[in-house]
């Protein structure tokens, strides 16, 4: 792949106006060592889709776990698989065979996967939130408003107003021109940055970007503090501290996924809207961070805190003591 800034480069990125080719930087400055970075990121893909994808098949095919919250589960583990795999083929592309080029067709596609899967597992994370507020302020009326049909319908339904809403705004991308060198960041593309490269006003873009985000996880992060705002509540008032010890846990693995997920998230937008100064170095951290960690800690959060999991993993594993009170 020829050097960003070479004769090559430019003219390859020039071949059409609507069909620029970006140039993905990966790691500026590391390109010496770029073989040892690609370990870490080799072990957080494979834990991240080897992980996942065991959730989805234990669910799948254990009959016992055929219930609301464990489809949710599977809701959360479909958009982590889906996280890691949109950025797959450019990081492994830049480790395994030194590519970094990718037209605007690609770029398109990627960014929209990428950020459709951070809203999707945002919405995940807000039923969920709502699942944990009615089994503990309202556990007499769980079982009638929480059934299997209402979870599925509600999930595919809320699951898929980010990828609707941001259809618009990355297809109004491709009516741009771009200048410069083209070159990007990131292993991999993301509407923020790209729209920096544009030539003219992206004014709209910007504030209909800024909107969705607003009106989809900032929500989502609201309606999520809201209701364990309430679920904290509800404890306090429970009469005893082993019974607040007891109804907590049930909240701690949606918990750690929450904050593990929204706590990137928020940093890397504060970043990209007010860290102009900010290192270059400060943005690549905060973006794998936000792409890669969730994905591969959700599936050992779930697997160590639910005993349901930890029972099928242990009947796998064929260890008899594999329950709840080995890890309590």
């Amino acid at each position: 792949m020829p050097a960003p800034f070479s004769p090559q480069f430019m003219l390859l990125s020039n071949i059409t106006q609507f069909s620029p080719m970006f140039y993905l930087t990966g790691f500026p400055g590391l390109e010496t060592i770029e073989h040892w970075i690609f370990i870490p990121f080799f072990l957080m893909y494979l834990v991240a889709i080897l992980g996942n994808c065991f959730i989805l098949i234990i669910i799948k095919t254990n009959s016992r776990l055929h219930r609301p919250m464990y489809y949710l589960l599977s809701f959360l583990a479909f958009t982590d698989l889906g996280l890691s795999v949109s950025t797959l083929p450019t990081t492994m592309g830049i480790f395994w065979f030194k590519s970094h080029g990718i037209y605007f067709a690609a770029c398109q596609i990627q960014m929209f996967c990428i950020h459709s899967f951070s809203f999707m597992e945002s919405s995940v994370l807000l039923i969920m939130s709502f699942d944990r507020f009615l089994a503990i302020c309202h556990p007499l009326r769980y079982s009638v408003i929480i059934t299997s049909q209402r979870v599925i319908r509600a999930g595919l339904a809320v699951i898929f107003r980010g990828p609707v809403a941001l259809v618009p705004l990355v297809l109004l991308l491709k009516t741009f021109p771009y200048c410069g060198p083209r070159v990007l960041s990131h292993s991999f593309c993301l509407h923020q940055e790209v729209i920096h490269l544009a030539c003219t006003d992206t004014t709209f873009n910007n504030l209909y970007g800024l909107g969705v985000v607003v009106f989809t996880m900032m929500l989502d992060l609201a309606l999520i503090a809201l209701s364990y705002g309430v679920i904290l509540h509800t404890v306090a008032r429970l009469a005893s501290q082993e019974e607040q010890l007891r109804a907590f846990q049930t909240c701690t693995s949606h918990l750690c996924a929450v904050l593990i997920f929204f706590v990137p998230m928020v940093g890397l937008s504060l970043v990209h809207r007010f860290g102009k100064h900010v290192p270059l170095a400060v943005h690549l951290l905060m973006a794998n961070v936000y792409l890669f960690v969730p994905p591969m800690l959700n599936p050992i959060i779930y697997s160590i805190k639910t005993k349901e999991i930890r029972h099928v993993i242990g009947k796998l594993l064929g260890l008899r003591k594999f329950s709840a009170e080995s890890w309590s």
